[in-house]
């Protein structure tokens, strides 16, 4: 898992890859693809941050902490 808060934001909307796929326009088996390698177009992330309404940094921080979210900012509707 690359995007652990991106998996956790969805879950917590308790949506399917099945239906986040269809919202971002691709199929399940490219966007469970796209979660591994992070290759999301723009659009797809934009896409994505109004969805889940989330920051960048937070929606794609990664397992090792790179591009971390290291603020008390405003992120995902929560402080």
């Amino acid at each position: 898992m690359m995007f652990p808060n991106l998996n956790a934001e969805q879950a917590r909307k308790a949506m399917s890859n099945v239906q986040v796929a269809q919202l971002i326009g691709i199929s399940r088996a490219s966007y469970s693809s796209k979660k591994r390698s992070g290759k999301f177009t723009v659009p797809q992330i934009n896409t994505l941050l109004a969805l889940f309404g989330c920051t960048f940094d937070y929606l794609f921080e990664t397992e090792n902490g790179g591009g971390a979210w290291k603020g008390g900012d405003f992120v995902c509707g929560r402080r």
